[in-house]
């Protein structure tokens, strides 16, 4: 049976040197198999300036519209959730390659790189549906996407002292946070920003979400998860006037008179999983779980 030509959307990052060697093996072993890779434009720019790979024959696309059967991530998290922001509603999987530090999302190693290209071709692959979440305002749009895989979070600004941020759950009042931030996290975001300020890991496709206040203000205040058709209504206040809303890592600044809803979208992101390879051991794996350090 003659094998399909898969058509492959590679996203990178800039500021890893070292994963070039990766994208060079996985430009060989496409080619082997009779697909073909397109290469987002800056990074297409990135490796023609700054590594040896023969790029003559790759494709080049805007990181915006993605034509492709698989999107590849090459990196670390964040790459695969910029190539996840640039899918947005497409539904292309996405697989990651991670070349970076921890590695949660894109937790195929660049060592099996060839073992994940035969699955593919073979469709010897999961395929996890990832809730995403979104952020509309009042008075204005936001400049960006408004679309999270990981986390919306209101922050204070960098000089400015802690803000007050009152919380609604469909336009029931919870709480009025005094901090500096709150988290609005999805599971797949569960082991990023908020467990670092003492959320709950949330397992993918469960179904709920976590408010998760940064730095709190008082020591009654602790996450909270909510099902995820809820519908999260936000005000601030601060000394400044102003706030950050951060979307994914990707921030700008908002006035206090801006008020937020944050909602389940109505698309997920697909991300591939190789065969015997799950959430769970993944976990055990990047945090050490079980493991007895002595």
């Amino acid at each position: 049976m003659q094998q399909r030509q898969f058509r492959f959307a590679l996203f990178g990052s800039t500021y890893q040197p070292k994963s070039s060697v990766a994208v060079g093996e996985f430009l060989a072993c496409v080619a082997r198999h009779g697909g073909k890779v397109s290469i987002e434009r800056e990074y297409h720019r990135y490796l023609s300036l700054g590594s040896r790979l023969a790029l003559n024959n790759a494709e080049v696309f805007d990181a915006d519209s993605p034509d492709a059967d698989f999107v590849v991530s090459i990196g670390g998290d964040g790459t695969l959730l910029r190539a996840a922001n640039c899918v947005g509603a497409s539904r292309l999987p996405i697989i990651g390659v991670n070349t970076g530090r921890l590695g949660f999302l894109a937790d195929t190693t660049a060592a099996e790189i060839e073992n994940t290209v035969e699955a593919i071709f073979n469709g010897d692959f999961d395929i996890e549906e990832h809730a995403v979440i979104e952020a509309t305002t009042t008075k204005r749009r936001i400049k960006g996407s408004p679309f999270a895989l990981n986390d919306i979070a209101v922050l204070k600004l960098d000089n400015a002292s802690m803000i007050s941020v009152t919380a609604t759950i469909n336009g029931e009042f919870l709480t009025t946070y005094q901090a500096d931030g709150l988290i609005i996290s999805t599971p797949t975001g569960s082991t990023a920003y908020s467990l670092s300020n003492g959320g709950p890991v949330m397992a993918p496709m469960s179904g709920v979400l976590c408010l998760t206040p940064v730095a709190p203000h008082s020591l009654n205040v602790r996450p909270m998860v909510i099902p995820d058709n809820a519908e999260i209504g936000l005000t601030v206040k601060s000394r400044s006037h102003k706030f950050l809303i951060a979307i994914d890592g990707r921030s700008e600044k908002c006035a206090e008179s801006v008020s937020l809803t944050i909602r389940r979208a109505q698309h997920n992101i697909r991300i591939i999983r190789l065969k015997g390879r799950d959430y769970y051991s993944t976990l055990r794996g990047k945090m050490m779980w079980g493991k007895v350090v002595r």
